[in-house]
């Protein structure tokens, strides 16, 4: 059973080709200024996202490079058992966030933010964007493309799913970020995935 046939009958009616462009622009952009305050205080997320940050962290890559990259594996995924019209909207979300990242900087500038503060906002937006985009069939990519599928073909909530995978990227970072970051981004991780865990469940949302 695909996500799409797991919806009631109130769910099914599609989103138009406009609704959907305007949800990966309003997704994305949103996403992309919580990565943006993670950034600004050395932070960490989970996911594919937390794998680019230890990527840029380690290697000097920029996030918007590393994160495009990490995605191409799971496109595969994605359209074997999803579909093609999830894969392209997550490719073209993947790409939007990876451009936006690179853009924000230069029109964003913050002088100081705290850390804590930082962490946690940056993730409660992160938590929104997503929501966002799997209200319309798409996601950011790699582990996200994992979570949707258990949720959809194996019943296992996509929030709970995240969270321990992205409990373990963060607490591999402490290798690169300081401890009191990691325990900012670990507070933001599980914030954010409390949200999607809240806020997307089976049957709901998915036309």
């Amino acid at each position: 059973m695909t996500a799409s046939e797991s919806v009631t009958p109130a769910d099914t009616a599609p989103h138009s080709l406009l609704e959907d462009l305007l949800a990966l622009v309003l997704g994305t952009s949103v996403i992309a200024f919580g990565v943006t305050l993670l950034q600004q205080s050395h932070a960490i997320t989970g996911g594919t996202s937390g794998l680019a940050f230890l990527l840029h962290y380690l290697t000097g890559m920029r996030f918007g490079v590393a994160f495009f990259m990490l995605n191409l594996p799971f496109y595969y995924l994605g359209f074997k058992r999803m579909g093609s019209g999830f894969v392209v909207k997550t490719f073209s979300a993947v790409a939007l966030l990876s451009v936006l990242v690179e853009f924000y900087p230069h029109v964003i500038k913050i002088s100081y933010i705290n850390p804590m503060y930082a962490a946690l906002f940056g993730n409660i937006l992160m938590g929104l964007g997503f929501i966002v985009l799997f209200r319309h069939r798409a996601s950011l990519g790699g582990i996200n493309i994992l979570a949707l599928y258990l949720q959809a073909h194996h019943g296992l909530r996509a929030g709970k799913f995240q969270m321990g995978v992205d409990v373990l990227i963060v607490l591999v970072s402490l290798v690169v970020v300081p401890l009191s970051a990691v325990l900012a981004s670990i507070a933001g991780a599980v914030l954010l995935n409390l949200i999607i865990a809240m806020n997307h469940r089976p049957g709901r949302y998915l036309s």
